[in-house]
């Protein structure tokens, strides 16, 4: 599998991989699967543990990601951001070939085609390798619904939101009790704690940054969407 070493947030459906070196951490973004979703492959760099999350579709793209040389990362967790099954439709056969943990919220966990090995909540923590990923619960899109943050200690924050935020707006909610939820956590947890610098990795599409979204908050909470 080809990756691109210059990454801008956007990989193409079916194309090349993108990849983000960081001091402590790489972060490579892939799209599989024919809803455009993003599986995100960290992997600490002093351990060459890895950690997937979403392991959406496609169980040979994802394959080829990780590699198949003896230098290719121990894929160690893989994590569900959410209970959706385009999130999750490569789990089994991704966890299975690696040997992996699984790991989800409980309230996500019933629709999983694999028993989560971890149940994470708000403010838990997960590891991969030597690096740490806080867990934070958002609510709405579905009961269970997370984002990972990794801080890294060199530079910005790096939040991966899964179908909870998105450029333009939060996840696709049921009811307009589920949006106000979704969105309150979205202003109180990520918003509310987190720097305009922090780059966050959507579930579907596109990269951005808090900086570029927190003047649409008023206008999210009045569209009601």
């Amino acid at each position: 599998m080809n990756v691109a070493e210059e990454y801008t947030g956007h990989v193409a459906r079916g194309g090349d991989a993108a990849r983000r070196t960081l001091d402590a951490l790489t972060i490579t973004k892939l799209s599989v699967g024919p809803m455009d979703n993003n599986a995100y492959l960290l992997v600490c760099r002093a351990s060459n543990e890895a950690l997937l999350i979403d392991a959406a579709a496609d169980p040979e793209r994802i394959s080829d990601l990780i590699g198949h040389g003896p230098d290719r990362p121990a894929l160690r967790t893989v994590v569900t951001t959410h209970q959706h099954p385009d999130h999750w439709q490569a789990l089994g056969a991704v966890a299975g070939a690696n040997g992996s943990y699984t790991a989800a919220h409980p309230e996500d966990a019933e629709p999983l085609p694999v028993p989560p090995d971890h149940f994470v909540e708000h403010g838990d923590t997960l590891t991969v390798g030597e690096c740490t990923l806080e867990v934070i619960h958002l609510r709405g899109h579905t009961p269970g619904s997370i984002a990972l943050l990794y801080r890294d200690p060199a530079g910005h924050p790096h939040l991966f939101t899964g179908d909870s935020l998105f450029p333009g707006g939060v996840g696709k909610t049921g009811s307009p009790e589920d949006f106000a939820t979704l969105l309150d956590d979205v202003s109180s947890r990520i918003f509310d704690q987190l720097p305009d610098e922090t780059w966050f990795y959507p579930g579907h599409g596109d990269d951005s940054t808090l900086g570029e979204q927190r003047g649409h908050l008023t206008e999210w909470r009045e569209r009601g969407w």
